[in-house]
């Protein structure tokens, strides 16, 4: 952990300057002390600790459906009790409610290639996560064929675009990339056109339209963010495995896939390779999932009916077929949210504004709980003033800010709190926000509403495998975020008059 200044230090440096959150509320010397002690209180090993029970074994990956993702939510509302805040869910409850399937994934997986030698087949079976990793949503069987390779697997015929045309796919597998021949990075304009075929359940359902009975898809992470079909059996794969279905086609993998980016135009072929995939799953199309929402009411009587909200999903990958533990993605996000709700339940300044606490679930099945809850919000959108989201915030000795740039006076209250009390490296982004979403913020801020949202950055991390763990977080960045969101929350809450909007227009 961090050494820390001495809070006597740090209180006299604060008084020396003309930013104070506690000063603009007319608060006494002996209330701007306590102010700074809560602040303080928010403590990296604490933090730490959050991450380290929602990270543990018992909660199963926190997949969202699951009995271990309940029971992470259950463990996070004992908390809310504890501090006073009062349920904003379903019922007069925490929960907010949704239908969401899921699927489990157990350990009978497994992803071959049958090679012919000498009249008989030999098979050479892939390493588990280093080289495949099982479909999150794959059906539950097994699946022997040739390989097909179909660039991205998208039949646009507006875009005279069709991979499929003149292949036979039929009972066979084919090999896809992920996303689509031109990136939001490129013309928004252009892009536009082709974002509808780079979501991960076009891609499967349009294989199996095409008749393909599997697929190795070259996207080698976890992602229960798909489709689901039960005769589909599919697994994600890395470049081990795409070398071997290219090796001896007189074809090289990333020559063919930057002409299809170049030229637009399929570069679709039979492989002649024969691979085998078995997975074993269980789907469960009556899933439901929660969202996890507590409350501060706002002190003013006009004012406590305007919201802050601070947010970030509770939910990760579940078990594919190991335990995905989720520690940086998104147990720290949980943490930060939890310790800014103990302080600022326990600050001497009361907030003027309602600040609500929403741990989204299902962000990962693709970001639904955010989906759900920006249709069946709290309160009304139009009087939602922001939203301070985080994903990803716990490995790296630096943030971003996403969006920073799209908001710069929501912004500036984030950027004074860390400059007079935390000092951390925070970069402003901007988001254009046009392709598919990937976080939560992205559908608060297609609704209209100013968001940030935070990451880190800086120090090894890993994305969607299990080695995103506990070994993994840097306790400080998080007490550093946790600290400067505290001040500017509480700025935030209290001005008498506060409007992000007029940035969207």
């Amino acid at each position: 952990m961090k050494k820390r200044i001495g809070i006597l230090v740090l209180i006299g440096f604060v008084f020396s300057v003309s930013y104070l959150p506690a000063q603009r509320s007319g608060m006494q010397l002996d209330d701007e002390q306590k102010l700074l002690q809560v602040m303080h209180s928010i403590h990296s090993q604490t933090l730490f600790n959050y991450v380290k029970e929602l990270a543990s074994d018992k909660y199963w990956g926190r997949l969202t459906g699951t009995e271990g993702y309940n029971q992470s939510a259950e463990w996070v509302i004992s908390h809310f009790e504890k501090w006073g805040l009062l349920p904003a869910g379903d019922n007069n409850t925490f929960l907010q409610a949704f239908q969401n399937p899921y699927t489990l994934v157990f350990e009978d997986c497994d992803v071959c290639m049958n090679i012919p030698v000498d009249g008989e087949m030999v098979k050479k079976y892939y390493k588990y996560e280093q080289e495949f990793i099982p479909g999150s949503t794959s059906g539950s069987g097994e699946v022997t064929a040739e390989v097909v390779y179909v660039g991205y697997g998208i039949t646009a015929p507006e875009l005279d675009f069709d991979e499929y045309k003149g292949m036979d796919v039929e009972g066979k597998i084919v090999l896809m990339e992920r996303e689509a021949p031109v990136s939001s990075g490129d013309d928004p304009e252009v892009f536009q056109k082709w974002r509808p075929y780079s979501f991960h359940q076009y891609k499967l359902k349009n294989a199996v339209a095409h008749g393909a009975k599997g697929m190795l898809y070259n996207y080698h992470i976890t992602n229960p963010n798909n489709a689901y079909d039960e005769n589909f059996i599919y697994s994600h794969v890395g470049q081990t495995v795409v070398k071997d279905v290219f090796a001896g086609t007189g074809k090289d993998h990333g020559p063919v896939v930057a002409r299809i980016r170049k030229e637009l135009k399929p570069q679709s072929f039979s492989t002649g390779k024969v691979f085998t995939i078995k997975n074993t799953t269980e789907h469960h199309s009556d899933g439901i999932a929660y969202n996890v929402i507590g409350i501060i009411q706002g002190s003013d009587p006009i004012l406590k009916d305007e919201a802050i909200i601070i947010g970030g999903h509770l939910d990760h990958l579940g078990r594919c077929y190991e335990i995905m533990p989720g520690a940086n993605d998104n147990a720290s996000a949980v943490a930060v949210i939890m310790g800014l709700a103990e302080a600022l339940a326990k600050s001497p300044v009361q907030p003027k504004r309602s600040i609500l606490f929403l741990c989204f679930g299902a962000e990962e099945q693709g970001v639904v709980g955010s989906k759900y809850y920006v249709e069946n919000p709290v309160f009304p959108l139009e009087k939602t003033v922001c939203l301070i989201n985080m994903d990803g915030v716990g490995a790296g000795d630096k943030l971003s800010a996403l969006s920073a740039e799209n908001f710069p006076e929501l912004w500036g209250y984030v950027k004074r709190a860390n400059e007079k009390y935390t000092h951390r490296l925070v970069f402003p982004r901007y988001f254009s926000n046009i392709a598919r979403p990937r976080l939560d913020a992205a559908r608060f801020l297609w609704a209209g509403v100013p968001s940030l949202s935070f990451s880190a950055f800086g120090t090894p991390s890993y994305y969607h495998v299990t080695k995103d763990n506990i070994d993994i977080i840097t306790p400080e960045i998080m007490e550093d975020l946790a600290q400067m969101l505290f001040m500017a929350v509480l700025d935030i809450a209290n001005q008498d008059e506060v409007d992000f909007r007029k940035a969207l227009n």
